[in-house]
């Protein structure tokens, strides 16, 4: 698998050329930026839980694939895993319209020099919006390639400047079930906890994404903030985040809370690990009949196999 850089990756390569080019006429000729569209303009109610509205000022990110066709839009939409809103795949574009990310602000706790209440406008002001085109894997063994439009978490980090002491940063997604009919359900201990190694959270593939597309995030698709780690199955990529804090101690992830023999804390794409209940050997792309070999950390093994280095893989799985 190619790994290349920005220079290297040319979007309409990858995707139909003139539905690429459509897409980038769209929003060339928009008006607004993303602060002004996230602020003002929420999705249509006839297309309820979409995004829908461009993201100005979005240039190409580092460590795209150029080798894979993107997933349609209308599956990355409408085939999601977002319990908060129901167990099965498609009860999230459903029922994730009555979500209001408006506004949205974001709690900053633990061992950092500036703890406090953000709000989302504030935390977005500067971030260099980028599309990075990454392969996705859920350990349910299917997958995806999908345009995430975001930027690298480690600008934030920095901006929080944690102490020494920090070494994990644990996410906590919105709790509100009268939005989130999901969370009225005892499915897992709400409201929904994943965290990262400080320097898993530090890596420059790891991004905050609020876009796919070149669009806004729909809200079954996390919106208005979520987690992309590409090289972790996609249970690590925490939704609707409201809460971000900075511990010393290795925080309890809300699948390994609920069935530690089956999740780890570390959730790396591996095919020679096992889930208790099916291979993780192959998986299948969405869109596609047959399957194909599942790769190494998802194939970003050159960029973060280091981090791993003297680990039992298949002990800290």
């Amino acid at each position: 698998m190619i790994i290349g850089k920005p220079a290297d990756i040319c979007p309409s390569e990858i995707t139909d050329p003139e539905i690429y080019r459509q897409r980038r006429r769209f929003i060339r000729n928009a008006s607004g930026v993303l602060l002004a569209s996230m602020a003002g303009m929420l999705p249509d109610p006839a297309r309820a839980g979409y995004g829908g509205k461009p993201i100005e000022g979005v240039r190409p990110g580092p460590f795209s694939t150029s080798t894979e066709s993107l997933t349609p839009y209308k599956d990355i939409i409408s085939y999601n895993n977002f319990y908060e809103f129901g167990t099965d795949k498609e009860s999230p574009a459903r029922l994730a319209g009555v979500l209001k990310i408006r506004p949205w602000s974001v709690v900053v706790e633990g061992e950092v020099a500036k703890p406090g209440r953000y709000h989302l406008e504030d935390l977005l002001k500067g971030q260099p919006m980028e599309e990075r085109i990454y392969r996705m894997r859920c350990v349910e063994g299917w997958s995806m390639v999908i345009p995430w439009v975001g930027f690298p978490l480690a600008n934030l980090i920095k901006r929080f400047e944690p102490s020494g002491n920090a070494r994990y940063v644990e996410f906590q997604s919105l709790y509100d079930p009268k939005q989130m009919p999901g969370q009225r359900r005892d499915v897992l201990k709400w409201p929904y906890v994943e965290g990262l190694r400080m320097d898993e959270a530090m890596h420059p593939l790891t991004i905050l994404a609020v876009g796919l597309y070149g669009e806004i995030l729909p809200n079954q698709n996390g919106a208005p903030l979520r987690l992309v780690v590409p090289w972790k199955y996609g249970f690590k990529g925490i939704k609707s985040i409201v809460k971000i804090r900075f511990l010393e101690q290795e925080p309890l992830n809300s699948w390994r809370r609920a069935a530690p023999h089956e999740y780890g804390f570390y959730a790396n794409v591996n095919p020679h690990v096992s889930h208790p209940r099916w291979s993780q050997r192959r998986e299948r792309r969405i869109g596609e009949l047959r399957k194909r070999k599942t790769m190494m950390f998802n194939g970003y093994g050159e960029q973060v196999a280091h981090l791993y280095q003297g680990m039992d893989l298949k002990k800290h799985f």
